[in-house]
Formats: C-alpha cells, sequence, structure tokens
C-alpha cells in the first residue's frame, strides 16, 4: 500500500474504532457486569452505564492505530500473490500479529474501563491511580496473556468464515459481494466468533477483576475457566453472550460504515489539497 493510502486507512480505522466503542459502550458494561464474580446486580445493574468510557474514548484511537500498523506491515513482509491459497493463512497471520501488538495498548485500557464499569461510584482516574500505587505498572498488564489468547482465536474463527461466506454470496448472485454485503457477512462472522470466544473472555474479565494477590489475578486462564465451570457450570462460561454477539455484530456494521465513510473523505480531501 502506498503511503498517503496506509495514512488515510490508520486514520480511518483509528476513528472507526473510537465511533464503534463509544456507540457500543452500553452493552460492553452490561456484558462486564454479567461476567463479574459478583454477579450483575451488586456491578451495578443497569446503573452507571458508562462507567468507565473516559478509559475506552483514550484507549481507542491508539489502540486501532497500533493495529492498523502491524496488520499492513505483515501483509506488505508476507507478500505473496493474490491468487495464492497461502492468502487466507497471510490475512490471520497478519490479523493475529495486529491483536498481540494492539493488546499492548488495549489491555491497560481494558483493566481501568472494566473496573470503573463494576465500580461505577469511583472515577476512572482514581481507579487507574489505586492500580499504580497497589500494583504497579503490571497491574494494569494483568490479563494481557487472557486477552491475546481470546483475540486471537477470534481472529483465526472470523477472518476465513468472513471470506468464505462472500465468496458464497458471490457466487449466488454471480457478482462481486457490494460492500453492504460484506458489512453483512461480517456482521455474522463477527457474532459467531463472539459465541464461541465468550468462556475466553469471561476467564479474561476475572483475571482483571480479581483481587490483587489471589489465584485468579496470576493470570492462568485455565485455573480462571476451571474456578467459573466448578461454581457456576456452563451457564457461568458463556456469561454475557449474547450483549457480547450484539456488540460484536453491530460493530461491525458501525466499523465498516465509519471506515469507509473516512477513507473516502480524507482521499477527497487529498485530491483537493494541492
Amino acid at each position: 500500500m502506498d503511503q498517503p493510502g496506509f495514512t488515510t486507512s490508520l486514520v480511518a480505522g483509528g476513528v472507526a474504532g473510537v465511533s464503534v466503542d463509544l456507540i457500543l459502550f452500553p452493552l460492553d458494561t452490561i456484558k462486564t457486569r454479567l461476567q463479574s464474580p459478583q454477579g450483575f446486580n451488586k456491578a451495578g445493574g443497569f446503573r452507571g452505564i458508562y462507567a468507565g468510557v473516559p478509559s475506552a474514548a483514550i484507549g481507542s484511537f491508539p489502540n486501532a492505530a497500533a493495529f492498523f500498523i502491524t496488520y499492513e506491515y505483515v501483509k506488505w513482509f508476507l507478500h505473496t500473490d493474490s491468487s495464492s491459497y497461502l492468502m487466507p493463512a497471510k490475512h490471520m497471520l497478519a490479523a493475529s500479529a495486529g491483536e498481540v501488538v494492539a493488546c499492548l495498548i488495549r489491555v491497560p485500557s481494558e483493566v481501568v474501563k472494566q473496573r470503573a464499569q463494576v465500580s461505577a461510584s469511583l472515577r476512572t482516574f482514581q481507579i487507574f491511580s489505586n492500580i499504580l500505587y497497589q500494583e504497579g505498572i503490571q497491574g494494569l498488564y494483568r490479563g494481557y496473556k487472557s486477552t491475546v489468547l481470546r483475540e486471537i482465536p477470534f481472529s483465526l474463527v472470523q477472518f476465513p468464515l468472513w471470506e468464505s461466506l462472500k465468496a458464497l454470496w458471490s457466487w449466488r448472485q454471480d457478482h462481486v459481494v457490494d460492500s453492504w454485503q460484506s458489512a453483512v457477512c461480517g456482521a455474522f462472522a463477527g457474532g459467531f466468533a463472539a459465541a464461541v470466544t465468550t468462556p475466553l473472555d469471561v476467564a479474561k474479565t476475572r483475571i482483571m477483576l480479581a483481587k490483587a494477590g489471589s489465584s485468579t489475578a496470576s493470570g492462568n486462564v485455565l485455573s480462571a475457566l476451571h474456578g467459573v465451570w466448578r461454581t457456576q457450570g456452563l451457564s457461568g462460561l458463556f456469561a454475557g453472550v449474547f450483549p457480547r454477539m450484539a456488540a460484536i455484530s453491530l460493530g461491525g456494521f458501525i466499523f465498516l460504515g465509519a471506515y469507509d465513510q473516512t477513507r473516502s473523505l480524507l482521499l477527497e480531501l487529498g485530491k483537493e489539497s494541492p
């Protein structure tokens, strides 16, 4: 991708990321409270549904930017012919690498945001200060491994399914899918990937919300999953699955719409500038 196109995609991706995170924040809060150890009502219920939104707003743009920088670089580094059967593998590797790097920004933002979502009476900056004072920098990265272990399987499910649905739709109508059809495929793929990776999301939430020094806070994903299974069974492992599916499916529509709109606007402005 040429430099102007790369910069445009970077900015457009950042704007789209912020749009998705802010618009769908209430659904994310509901999901977090459903997954919290103290239960939905004690975690705040439907009260203070925007608690923690400053953390999401601050982290969204650099998080999306880090993903797109890495994603585009890895695609360039692993350059293959567009007709190559290795193309899907290249996209999956690029997406996985992008998630690993983006999580360096996403996890501290997510830790502060989720604690604010279940402690609506505390301000976001107060929660951030408490984490640094009690646990240091490593406290902000609690749950990094569990987040990466959630995001990579999610990408490995979503990307091949999205491409397969687009190919099937193209074959049925005998021409390449339109952008809105691609968005529909992305929404279905994202929703399905969200559903099957919900147990990993539950483990990540429990690790991030656990009290400092507890066994869960150590970050062992299998131990966290076993703890949920032992106390709540299958329903606990899939707590918050419906708001998670709804948020990610709707997020596909909003992200693609905001991305295309912003990218078109930036390209148009680039043509008009001398």
